[in-house]
């Protein structure tokens, strides 16, 4: 049924009261005006600041009596014929006892017409003693005729406001709008569409990062999401070009939503290794290998001391995520927030039980990107096969990849890494990981500057022998890790 006909037959059935939360209220009064052509009743429209009106007449009728509560509810009571009467902003007014008592004989029908209440507001609370007797209505959001219609109509907006210059559209870029703009209100929808459409008049390929900006900085309300607005790409990530295959294989499926015939769309990975290895870098590539925004849920904002607003958080957070796919959600060192045992009082059980169900039945387009340093601390439960679509264990970097590697960070700063001995320098860093390298090269160049010369091979490999690394100082627990996931986990490279 669509959203005039479940209306519509809320209002045939005589329901004493419905609550609508929503920000657009003046699209919901103009439904109920709508509905008059099914079903007649008397149509009123309540404020605060301009007391009880009629409106479902060619004009609006003057305000019948005082604009205060107990007025409003008295004059219903008494009104001689069945109406809808629209509420805006009530909610507040219903702490008084007297008020109370005057809508439940209203409701319950005590001496007064079968009327129907409808209470409209951004947030309705209700008292407990009320919230039995309400029927809660949820507004349609706009399908994708709605939303095509929207973006038409601001385009043509913005042609009256600058002498009929036509508003330049690339129709691929305008689909993907579209899509974009799927789970948002109309009036948020708009906002946004005006605002990319009247910064230069040009719906094209540079809207799309400020679309997704804009649609993160609407939706997140939980501010437990952080954005990450600059993401690498693979051509900045040395080695895993496993993972790089596996992602690349995935973009289109996950993209449109749509998997090849007998496959889901891709779920997540999970990526285990060596600290400094690059897994941070690879979430940040993986989003930018899909083409979708990348969000970093922080665990440790999640956390609080009162029963229960833990797993809220994560509900929001997860929620808020969900509106703004497609998108990448990247949990970093995730076994920190779901590490088994520990003294919270079963919090971190209860966070993992909700995650586990949402990573399950979830069918929004949310690519998962986990990260983990310390595989023994993840729950059993998060490593069954199927939780990720896979997982990956990147490993210290190969001599190949360590060469990648000092090429990269040297061209980075402006070196030109053809004047250095590429293969000598990524043996001597054996062992290494790539943030290791990448700080032997700040160090080399720290040097240089003290000494007033460039960076040469000598300086390089001072620092590098000068290093010992993590491999070396946690011999046991990065050898234990390896072998650990030698038989267990697909390698990234």
């Amino acid at each position: 049924m669509s959203e005039l006909q479940d209306l519509t037959a809320l209002i045939r059935a005589s329901t004493p009261l419905i609550v609508i939360e929503t920000q657009e209220e003046q699209r919901i009064v103009e439904l109920f005006r709508q509905s008059l052509m099914q079903v007649w009743r008397a149509l009123y429209r309540w404020t605060i600041t301009e007391g009880l009106r009629r409106i479902d007449l060619d004009r609006e009728d003057p305000a019948q009596g005082p604009p205060d509560a107990s007025a409003m509810l008295q004059m219903i009571r008494q009104a001689d014929q069945r109406g809808v009467y629209l509420l805006l902003d009530v909610h507040p007014y219903l702490g008084y006892a007297s008020h109370q008592r005057l809508l439940r004989d209203i409701l319950e029908r005590r001496h007064c017409e079968p009327h129907v209440l409808v209470m409209i507001g951004a947030k309705v609370e209700l008292p407990p003693e009320l919230e039995p007797l309400a029927t809660r209505f949820s507004p349609h959001l706009p399908d994708a005729h709605a939303l095509l219609k929207m973006l038409r109509e601001e385009a043509a907006d913005y042609a009256r406001e600058h002498g009929g210059r036509r508003v330049e559209v690339d129709s691929e870029v305008a689909q993907q709008i579209l899509r974009n703009l799927k789970g948002l209100g109309l009036r948020d929808a708009r906002r946004i569409a005006r605002q990319l459409i009247f910064n230069d008049g040009v719906l094209g390929q540079d809207d799309l990062p400020q679309l997704a900006k804009l649609k993160f900085e609407l939706l997140n309300r939980s501010g437990h999401l952080h954005y990450e607005y600059d993401n690498a790409r693979f051509a900045d990530v040395a080695g895993a070009n496993r993972l790089k295959r596996w992602i690349n294989q995935r973009r289109a499926a996950f993209v449109s939503g749509n998997g090849p015939a007998g496959l889901d769309p891709p779920k997540g990975v999970l990526l285990l290794g060596v600290q400094g290895c690059g897994k941070s870098m690879l979430a940040k590539a993986t989003a930018a290998g899909f083409g979708v925004p990348l969000l970093r849920l922080d665990f440790g904002s999640l956390y609080n001391k009162y029963h229960g607003e833990t797993e809220k958080n994560l509900r929001d957070a997860l929620a808020s995520a969900e509106q703004l796919a497609p998108c990448v959600l990247w949990i970093d060192e995730i076994e920190k927030g779901l590490a088994s045992g520990g003294e919270d009082g079963g919090v971190s059980r209860r966070v993992l039980g909700y995650l586990l169900t949402w990573m399950a039945e979830r069918e929004s387009q949310v690519f998962i990107v986990a990260t983990a340093n310390q595989v023994q601390e993840l729950p059993a439960e998060l490593l069954r096969k199927g939780r990720f679509d896979e997982i990956f264990f990147v490993d210290l970097p190969t001599p190949d990849t360590r060469v990648e590697l000092l090429r990269l960070h040297l061209g980075r700063r402006g070196l030109d890494a053809d004047g250095f001995a590429l293969p000598a320098l990524a043996a001597a860093s054996q062992g290494f990981s790539g943030a290791e390298i990448e700080q032997a090269i700040v160090s080399g160049l720290y040097a240089a500057h003290a000494e007033q010369r460039p960076l040469d091979d000598t300086l390089l490999m001072q620092e590098i022998r000068a290093t010992r690394p993590l491999s070396v100082l946690m011999a046991e627990q990065v050898q234990a890790l390896r072998e650990w996931a030698a038989e267990r986990t697909v390698p990234a490279d």
